[in-house]
């Protein structure tokens, strides 16, 4: 049988290949054995995304974990990750489980822990489940939701609802709706669509329909991946900001009201600037190592500590669970705040941050104008290189053997370790180089000082390494 592994979110596979429901019930089966050896009676709160067959599988798992007397909370119909997240705190959980591959392309789904707390299960316990995964095949129990929803060990839920009305107490609905900065919101396919059409009537929507297979793109909130959101924003006078969120919602793009793309590290700095400079909260900010420096920067300037830890969400929100943490964000767009559950959401991000502009009376750019005036500007670019293993491999070896100094013109002047390897440049840039932690990828990131110098960095690196 195939040695199931949790990787930096999660475990994912590919559907009918090495993800079937006989390997997702054995995934169940390590779990209903880990919650048992702490709880006598425990509960597990269980939601699925957009993805083909996600029904199906959030059946397996409950099947499994209610016959072997775990009370599942299952939801009916497709949620995102912050809603499945939400319910373990709304209905006192001691477990969550997501069913999804995130961003991933819509060939792959996976299987995602959450704590009792509202974010991601702790890296430890992750690897506490995982080694209680049997190893043989477990046979699916056969019977019915009705006859487990009779006696008590099967509770259908509305996450969905649930969230909302949680929204409901954090913003106003009335004022956004009625704001004359008029939002769109490209929801990729994914399980953010119902939700932003209930709370926001006023947003125009883009593939905010049910759509399994994605329409063949990767649900990741890529500038690649978001033209026609890039396209409407600039040729709608009307519309001032653009909000996306990924397959399952937990990750956020925006653009501003030319259609520009304002990436994670920008949103970081418009997120802590807001809270800090505009809300006077406070906080330690947790970062992942491949977010930007100008997070420094701008938390030096703030006064506010500033942690970097390895990537990965669960490490954020393992800080977030016991520190005061203001921001807690990764490069990809996983983003979490102060007053919110210790989890990504790009929906509730995304409001925050449209709240943020209708306060001031100020636009998307006007707003990173003003954090440019406390970090400077810079451009970030990320390359994601299909490779095969070997290679793969090599480049990896190559970097944490010292031998890459240079890449053309650009010299490394100080070398970072902590996941991945990140160069810091001459230029006052950096590279860094990783291997990805949930697809066959080598993913190449760099920061520059204009969109020509990044891209120019990112092709040096390209043309040394391969």
């Amino acid at each position: 049988m195939l040695k199931i592994k949790f990787g930096t979110d999660g475990w994912r596979a590919i559907i009918a290949q090495e993800y079937t429901t006989d390997n997702v019930a054995r995934v169940s089966m390590g779990l209903a054995k880990w919650l048992l050896q702490r709880n006598a009676a425990p509960t597990v709160v269980i939601g699925h995304d957009c993805r083909f067959g996600g029904g199906l599988v959030a059946v397996t798992a409950a099947k499994e974990l209610a016959s072997r007397g775990i009370k599942a909370l299952m939801a009916r119909g497709f949620v995102s990750t912050p809603m499945g997240s939400l319910g373990g705190t709304t209905y006192k959980a001691d477990q969550g489980v997501v069913i999804t591959a995130s961003h991933n392309p819509p060939s792959y789904n996976g299987y995602k822990l959450k704590g009792a707390h509202g974010g991601p299960t702790n890296p430890n316990e992750v690897a506490e489940v995982e080694a209680l995964i049997p190893d043989a095949a477990v046979t699916i129990p056969e019977v019915s939701l009705e006859a487990l929803e009779q006696e008590g060990r099967l509770q259908f839920v509305d996450l969905e609802a649930d969230y909302i009305s949680y929204l409901q107490k954090q913003f106003d609905f009335e004022k956004l709706n009625n704001a004359p900065y008029k939002l769109a919101y490209d929801a990729m396919f994914g399980a953010g669509q119902r939700v932003v059409r209930k709370i926001l009537p006023s947003a125009r929507l883009l593939h905010a329909e049910y759509n399994p297979s994605f329409n063949g793109t990767a649900p990741e909130p890529l500038h690649k991946n978001l033209l026609e959101l890039s396209e409407t924003i600039a040729r709608s006078p009307e519309l001032k900001v653009g909000l996306a969120t990924d397959g399952d919602a937990d990750r956020i793009a925006l653009y501003d009201e030319d259609g520009n793309y304002v990436d994670a590290h920008h949103i970081i700095l418009l997120l802590i600037h807001y809270l800090y400079k505009y809300k006077k909260l406070t906080g330690k900010v947790v970062i992942a190592f491949s977010v930007t420096d100008r997070v420094k920067k701008m938390c030096e300037a703030y006064g506010l500590e500033v942690e970097v830890t390895p990537i990965g969400f669960k490490y954020i929100s393992e800080k977030m669970v016991t520190e005061d943490v203001l921001v807690g964000g990764e490069e990809s767009g996983g983003i979490a705040v102060k007053g919110h559950i210790p989890e990504r959401d790009g929906v509730y991000d995304g409001l925050l941050l449209y709240n943020f502009m209708i306060e001031t009376g100020k636009t998307l750019k006007e707003l990173c104008r003003e954090v440019y005036d406390v970090v400077g500007t810079f451009v970030y670019e990320r390359n994601d290189l299909t490779l095969e293993d070997k290679k793969k491999v090599q480049i990896i070896e190559n970097a944490q053997n010292g031998v890459y100094t240079a890449f053309g013109k650009y010299a490394v002047t100080r070398v970072e370790t902590i996941d991945g390897i990140k160069y810091h440049l001459e230029n006052g840039g950096w590279v860094m180089l990783r291997a990805s932690g949930t697809e066959p990828l080598l993913r190449i990131y760099a920061e520059g000082n204009s969109r020509e110098e990044t891209l120019d960095i990112l092709e040096s690196v390209k043309q040394t390494i391969l």
